[in-house]
């Protein structure tokens, strides 16, 4: 498992990632406290507060260096 933090402050920031991760074929869940959400479901990701940075937990044993590719973007400073 891999786990980042990644910052998804506006709504095309949103749509955009959840578009750039739904090709892969692993399991992505947003963790916001006690809260934890698949980070492929945009409805999901509103019902968290995306203002601050959120932590991204990427099940998968295989595909990683794309997968880090892809969310390179929204990775938190």
């Amino acid at each position: 498992m891999l786990a980042v933090k990644i910052s998804l402050n506006s709504i095309d920031k949103v749509k955009s990632f959840v578009n750039d991760i739904s090709g892969f074929n692993a399991e992505f869940d947003l963790v916001s406290g006690r809260y934890v959400i698949d980070a492929k479901s945009i409805m999901g990701i509103f019902s968290l507060d995306i203002s601050k940075p959120i932590d991204l937990n990427i099940h998968t044993e295989t595909e990683t260096e794309d997968i880090m590719a892809a969310i390179k973007p929204y990775l938190a400073e």
